[in-house]
């Protein structure tokens, strides 16, 4: 019987992810008029994101929905996602205010109409929603075969209409209000793809399959004009409204091409404005900015300040457009992420804030001096070099002498590795050679190996944090180390299995090695031997990274399990699922995040780690253990707080400290050194504190309430007139009132003597003390009292400082009293053999500690 699985990861909890924009859905626009500024919405997911237009700053992140969002518009109030056959509107960008339930089919079209919402299905059923009521006002059912639902528009100025376009290419002008068709349009023999509505009342723009762009009167069902792209069907359809009369239409490649309505002529394109479909087009009101969002996980907005009226790229948000496969951390504060992607795209990723995102290009970039990452591309020879700081490629490109027998060999780079100063690269190769560049020349420096590093491809390289030794490995089955300058074999190792790729820990000297068997070996550079060995995945292993401390090795396989490693212990300490594999892993430096890429996902996602602020008990899981669950984080810090489930050591009872570890060892206060170290100097220091001239009372003083001094603040209570029955002569018993530390030393209570003495001040101690001598109120057997609690708490050996500052300042006070009296002298001897007994064990223990730290300094050296 298998073990029951945690509730999640008992160490890494979801924080949020990074890099995720905008998917193929269009854009939804909306105008704040107490903010006066436009805010862009766009679907990621089962969640919407909202973005100022002024700087693309994130403002808001909905909540979660049960199925990705299919369709996304807006209003002046509320924003509208279609999730499968359910409608949800959103309040604040965040909140559900209303759902809509009806449709028996995913919901692909929204239009906002007034106090009305238009939904339309895929199976032709088009319903009217009273927004507030939640009920369908009006239900229409279309043919599919002859009115196949592709597009929808309110026209400007037409009262309860819609038109409606379809597959065929047919158009329907309705009335919701009298549900009646008034007018069917012909069409082009064309696909409608898109409907916007013009400046000019009466007329719309028509984007047909075939490319072509059909500005027409509804009113008189006459075409005005008819333009042709060659880049496939329309996809969005924009028009300009600050002047100059420009229609910007959309393409599936990603361009974007603009249209001349004055002269009937294309005025500019843009082409590559997007690397995937453009998703939707607008123009803001009575400005010239255009904002386009596409598949390729982009929101761009472009400015038309061109002295040819072309447009220009002002701002933008953008991740992969292809899910990314290798992360790793940047620097050494741990803030930013370098991701690479089948997309063929270097970007990093801040942990801090979206404007300090980076795009380092693709296959072209300017020169640089120095570059500072490295890196090999799949089935190709050349490495090419990457400039951190100014963001592009550098000039560099790292290849062997021998690289035109190596192109007809066929042969590619599978490893790289940059050495910790920086100045050096480690290449590996399919044909099993490892060479060594300089990154400031790009000059290649030698090869290991007489002829070749390996027998089979290279399929890691390492070099150590001081430069001396290179590790390489490759599919013979074999380690190599090297020595880094002169390039000659310091030790071979046969491994048991093909080993798949490896990780350094320079700090530690630690190598781990993925073996094609599906186990784990971590190799000590020190000791030259493998010194664990971890089984647990059962597919192979896409990743690992060490903890900064190198106390875990986390591993990601594609059996969509996250498993933590307990190198000191040899023990996997924690482990959870996520739905898609992860197939890239990077440990922040400042221990803080855990990063992972997942397969067919376009963001990057950030795991907190709980051991830094919490108590996180970390148990050996058994072999049989079956991990759980968790949902990959949203791209909202704390969201997913709603489906955090128990902490896997929540049923561990939480360990307090005791107050005293063994009865045999000394206890101290833990108190400051201030309460208890100048106790027999308090005169000295209140003389030096006296103040030269006495208070000044302002004239008007501030109202305030009156306090009881001491440690802990207290309001003072007001005083009680005197009683008319009572005396108001002062007698002795008044003035020798007892104060609690008294009553609890007459009642023995010695322990409780002892806490109040812990909340005085030193002065309020002081006026304790001197209240036990006789002539202050006190007496003889007071004083024995007091004697007695000093040997209580020497003999349970609790607050041994304080019972020395205590019984300091109670001599100096009553010695000569107490030297008076015979049974306070043999209370006084029996506390001196205490102490005398205790100052020996402390120097014994002394003594030893001090001998064991000067061998072990000496056996050092």
């Amino acid at each position: 019987m298998a073990a029951g699985g945690g509730a999640g990861s008992a160490l890494f909890s979801g924080y949020r992810a990074l890099g995720l924009y905008s998917n193929h859905l269009p854009h939804a626009l909306r105008y704040h008029e107490k903010h006066r500024e436009f805010y862009v919405t766009t679907a990621v997911g089962n969640r919407f994101h909202t973005y100022n237009v002024g700087k693309l700053g994130i403002t808001a992140v909905s909540n979660s929905l049960a199925e990705d969002i299919s369709c996304l518009a807006a209003d002046r109030m509320l924003v509208f996602a279609a999730a499968g056959q359910e409608i949800s509107a959103f309040a604040r960008n965040k909140e559900v205010v209303h759902v809509y339930r009806g449709h028996t089919a995913e919901v692909r079209f929204l239009l906002p109409l007034g106090n009305h919402l238009i939904s339309a299905a895929v199976d032709g059923t088009l319903i009217v929603w009273d927004v507030e009521a939640e009920e369908d006002y009006l239900r229409l059912t279309f043919d599919q075969v002859t009115f196949e639902l592709s597009a929808m528009l309110h026209p400007s100025t037409y009262l309860n209409k819609v038109l409606l376009g379809s597959t065929q290419g047919v158009l329907q002008l309705w009335n919701i209000k009298t549900n009646k068709l008034l007018y069917t349009f012909s069409g082009w023999s064309a696909g409608v793809t898109v409907l916007t509505q013009s400046p000019a009342v009466d007329v719309v723009g028509v984007g047909l399959s075939s490319g072509k762009v059909i500005i027409h009167n509804i009113r008189l069902d006459k075409s005005l004009m008819t333009f042709t792209q060659d880049w496939g069907p329309v996809t969005t359809l924009a028009f300009r409204t600050d002047g100059p009369p420009i229609m910007a239409a959309g393409s599936p490649q990603g361009h974007i091409a603009f249209w001349d309505l004055e002269r009937q002529q294309l005025a500019s394109q843009q082409r590559h404005a997007h690397s995937g479909a453009v998703a939707a087009a607008t123009f803001l009101h009575q400005q010239p900015l255009l904002i386009t969002n596409a598949s390729d996980n982009s929101i761009k907005v472009w400015i038309f300040d061109q002295s040819g009226g072309e447009a220009r790229l002002l701002r933008s948000r953008q991740g992969h457009s292809a899910p990314p496969t290798y992360i790793r951390h940047h620097g050494n504060h741990g803030h930013d992420i370098l991701s690479a992607g089948h997309d063929g795209t270097l970007q990093s990723f801040s942990c801090i804030h979206e404007r300090f995102n980076k795009n380092l290009g693709r296959e072209c970039a300017r020169e640089s001096d120095w570059d500072g990452i490295v890196a090999c591309h799949r089935g190709h020879l050349v490495v090419t070099t990457w400039n951190y700081q100014r963001c592009t490629m550098g000039a560099h490109r790292l290849q062997p002498p021998r690289s035109q027998r190596d192109r007809a060999l066929d042969v590619y780079a599978t490893a790289v590795d940059i050495t910790s100063c920086g100045n050096f690269a480690v290449v590996g190769l399919s044909s099993g050679h490892a060479d060594v560049y300089n990154i400031q020349s790009g000059l290649h420096r030698g090869q290991y190996g007489d002829d070749a590093a390996h027998r089979g491809a290279v399929r890691g390289v390492a070099v150590d944090g001081l430069n001396q030794l290179t590790v390489t490995m490759g599919s013979d089955q074999h380690l190599r180390l090297w020595r880094f300058k002169s390039r000659q074999p310091v030790y071979d190792l046969e491994l048991s299995a093909p080993p798949d790729r490896l990780r350094l820990h320079r700090d530690s000297g630690m190598l781990a090695i993925a073996m094609d068997d599906l186990t784990l070996n971590v190799f000590d550079l020190e000791t030259r031997r493998v010194v664990r060995k971890f089984s647990g995945h059962w597919r192979k292993i896409n990743d690992m990274a060490f903890s900064p401390d190198g106390r875990w090795l986390v591993t990601v396989a594609m059996d969509c399990t996250i498993r933590t490693w307990d190198v000191p212990t040899g023990c996997l300490v924690d482990c959870f699922q996520v739905d898609m594999a992860a197939v890239g892993l990077s440990f922040s430096p400042t221990g803080d995040f855990l990063a992972t890429t997942h397969v067919n996902c376009l963001g990057v996602y950030l795991w907190s780690n709980k051991s830094l602020c919490n108590l996180v008990s970390l148990r050996p899981l058994p072999a049989n253990y079956e991990p759980t669950t968790s949902v990959l984080p949203s791209s909202c810090p704390g969201q997913d707080e709603e489906r955090l489930e128990e902490d896997t050591g929540a049923n561990v009872d939480e360990y307090s400290s005791p107050e005293q570890l063994d009865s045999n060892l000394m206890t101290l206060s833990l108190l400051p050194e201030s309460r208890w170290k100048n106790l027999l100097n308090l005169e000295i220091i209140k003389r030096r504190n006296k103040p030269k001239e006495p208070p000044r009372v302002p004239e008007t003083a501030p109202f305030f309430l009156p306090t009881v001094a001491g440690l802990t603040p207290s309001f003072a209570h007001p005083e009680t007139p005197l009683a008319e029955t009572e005396s108001k002569v002062v007698n002795f018993g008044v003035l020798a009132q007892k104060s609690k530390f008294y009553q609890t030393l007459e009642s023995n209570s010695f322990e409780e003597s002892c806490r109040l003495l812990r909340e005085f001040s030193p002065s309020m101690v002081d006026i304790e003390l001197r209240g036990l001598a006789p002539e202050a109120g006190g007496s003889s057997a007071i004083l024995l009292a007091f004697l007695c609690m000093i040997d209580n708490m020497l003999t349970n050996r609790r607050d041994y400082d304080l019972a020395q500052a205590y019984l300091a300042l109670f001599l100096k006070l009553h010695l000569r009293q107490l030297s008076a009296d015979a049974i306070a002298v043999n209370a006084l001897l029996r506390l001196l053999a205490q102490l005398e007994e205790g100052w020996a064990e402390l120097q014994t223990a002394f003594h030893q500690s001090l001998c064991l730290l000067a061998y072990t300094k000496s056996a050092l050296l």
